[in-house]
Order: C-alpha cells, then sequence, then structure tokens
C-alpha cells in the first residue's frame, strides 16, 4: 500500500468559522421562533414551526463538523480510514477538515520505545467536576528518531562472546506503510535491528586475526568489530535498512555505541591483549637492540680504536644486548686489570 497525500484539506479555519457562526444564527433563530409561537402567531405558523425545528436540528448535529477539524504541527502526519477504507494522509502543519466520520489510525501511537523523538502519545484532560481521563494521539511523527537498542551478548566469527549496542537514527517516508504493513512499526524496527545486529556482529572478530574472510570475497582481510568500526556500522545501516523497506521507514545512520567483550571471558582476553602487547614490545626492543649492536661494531671498526678477536665481539655483543634488552638498569663491573 503506497501512501496518498490529502492536500486540498486546508479549509479548517473557514469550516470552523462557519460552523460556529451557522450555530449562533440558529440558536438566535430557535429562541425567535419559539417566542413567535408562545405568543400565538397565527400567520405562517407553520413556516415558523419548520424553520424552529431546522434550528434546533442544527443545533443538535451541527457540532458533528467540529469532529472533522484536525491541526497538524510540523512534521507530523495523520492516517486516516473511512469505515476501514484508507483514504489518505494530512502532512504538514495546518488547519485542516476532513470528513467528520473519518477515524486516525497509529497502531504505534502507545508504543515508547528507548529512543529520541517520541510524540507525546497520551493527553490528560481534566473536566469541570474534576474527573481526569486520557486521550491517545494518532499523530505520527515525521522527525529524525534516534533508537538506542539494548546491548546484545553474540559471538563473534570466532565464537568468542561480545556485547555491543547500537543507536540507529530514523525516520517515517511512507505513513501509509508504517501504518498498514507492519503490525506496529516501533516494535518491527527494534526486532529488525536486533536481527541485523546479529547477522552483521557474527561475521567479525573483536579483534584482527589471520586468516578470516569478512567480506565473503574468499580473501582473508584485516576486518574487526574494534578496527573497522565505520565499515561494520555501514553495513549495519544497509541491513537494517533493506529488512524495514516494506515498514516505510528510512534508516539515516546506525553507529556502534558499546563494544567488549562479555564479563565471563573479559579477563581472559585482557590477559591476551597484555601477552600480546609484551611480545610486539619485546620484539620492537630486540630489533633496536641489534641494530644498536650492529652499529657500535660497525663504528669501532671504522675509527679502528681497539681490535676485537671474535671472542670478545661475542661477549662484547651479549653485554650490550642484556644491557639494551633487560628490564632494569644495568649494573656494571668495572675490570681495572687486564682485558684477558
Amino acid at each position: 500500500m503506497n501512501e496518498k497525500l490529502l492536500t486540498t484539506k486546508k479549509r479548517g479555519l473557514l469550516v470552523f468559522l462557519l460552523t460556529t457562526l451557522l450555530l449562533i444564527v440558529a440558536t438566535a433563530v430557535f429562541v425567535w421562533g419559539v417566542t413567535k409561537l408562545d405568543s400565538g402567531v397565527e400567520t405562517n405558523k407553520w413556516l415558523w414551526i419548520t424553520v424552529t425545528a431546522i434550528s434546533f436540528l442544527w443545533m443538535t448535529l451541527g457540532w458533528i463538523f467540529y469532529c472533522g477539524l484536525k491541526v497538524l504541527k510540523p512534521q507530523e502526519a495523520l492516517v486516516l480510514t473511512l469505515f476501514g477504507k484508507y483514504i489518505g494522509t494530512l502532512k504538514g502543519e495546518g488547519f485542516y477538515f476532513v470528513n467528520p466520520f473519518c477515524s486516525a489510525i497509529n497502531p504505534a501511537a502507545t508504543t515508547k520505545l528507548n529512543q529520541s523523538g517520541d510524540v507525546k502519545t497520551k493527553e490528560t484532560h481534566v473536566t469541570p467536576n474534576g474527573v481526569t481521563f486520557e486521550t491517545v494521539n494518532k499523530k505520527m511523527s515525521l522527525k529524525i528518531m534516534t533508537l538506542n537498542n539494548n546491548r546484545q551478548k553474540i559471538n563473534d566469527c570466532l565464537g568468542n562472546p561480545v556485547e555491543i549496542g547500537i543507536a540507529v537514527t530514523w525516520r517515517i517516508i511512507d505513513t501509509a506503510k508504517a501504518a498498514f504493513n507492519v503490525d506496529n512499526y516501533k516494535e518491527f524496527l527494534s526486532l529488525q535491528c536486533d536481527s541485523a545486529l546479529r547477522n552483521i556482529v557474527r561475521l567479525y572478530p573483536y579483534d584482527t586475526a589471520p586468516g578470516i574472510d569478512t567480506t565473503g570475497d574468499g580473501i582473508a582481510d584485516e576486518g574487526s568489530l574494534r578496527g573497522s568500526s565505520d565499515i561494520v556500522a555501514r553495513r549495519i545501516k544497509d541491513e537494517i535498512q533493506k529488512r524495514v523497506d516494506e515498514a516505510g521507514i528510512e534508516i539515516i545512520e546506525a553507529r556502534i555505541t558499546y563494544l567488549a567483550y562479555a564479563p565471563e571471558i573479559a579477563a581472559v582476553m585482557l590477559q591476551r591483549q597484555q601477552a600480546s602487547a609484551i611480545v610486539d614490545a619485546r620484539k620492537l626492543i630486540v630489533d633496536g637492540a641489534v641494530g644498536m649492536v650492529e652499529m657500535a661494531l660497525d663504528r669501532l671498526k671504522e675509527k679502528g680504536t681497539i681490535e676485537l678477536d671474535e671472542e670478545r665481539k661475542a661477549q662484547m655483543v651479549s653485554n650490550l644486548l642484556v644491557v639494551l634488552c633487560g628490564n632494569r638498569d644495568a649494573q656494571p663491573v668495572v675490570n681495572s686489570g687486564s682485558l684477558y
């Protein structure tokens, strides 16, 4: 079902003024007619009875036209049905008049999600007698809203459980599809976000791992949830959009708001990361130390400062590596005698 806009209904002010004026006239005519009939008028008696009856009928039923008056603020829409048939949608700010027997439809009017931009769905009224009652606002919001879904625990492609949360920015672009193609478009969007998030996250490892193909092209790459967050978010957005097209919803953006290992493996994974960091740091230190030893030997040979045999070179290399690669400051031993 496609949206049908009602663009010729912006005459609410005219109908309001005309209806009010006619009610005032009908009241005046009714009072005047009753006065004439009470005074015992004989001329055109049936005419006065007819005019009085018509005035009374308008006073009794004329208020029905007020039911067809609709006021919309910017970025609001109203989906209308007449005896179960969809007749169109009102969009844009203005004062409208439609068939008084039309009904507004919004299946998600009372649904509240963990998001920004929800329209106030219930309005509280107090009668002169002090009785309080609530009415449901059936208007649809066309504003851009942000859905912050609950965190999910999902296994990544290596089987490690991770907790992840996303924020999805969305809006309604087709009110007819949102109202009639799905039962409740807000709950539908929330469930599709959960499903799409699960489908995409299971394709990636939490951190870079060798031999993992995250793109589906058969070639291993370095994609990961932690290092490729923009790419992952874009894939999540596209996946959600495919699922909510039938609900008349446009997904503007999806962003990862929370990402961490699940508590049951967080400590182990932290130790693993620490061990990996230590190994990488040691590798860098050793590479630098070997380069410094090579440079020292080359400079001594170029300058001719001292001639070292292979045994002394090996001893010098060993001492320098111990000094450069050690965790603590070196404690030198001064030899005041012969080198040999």
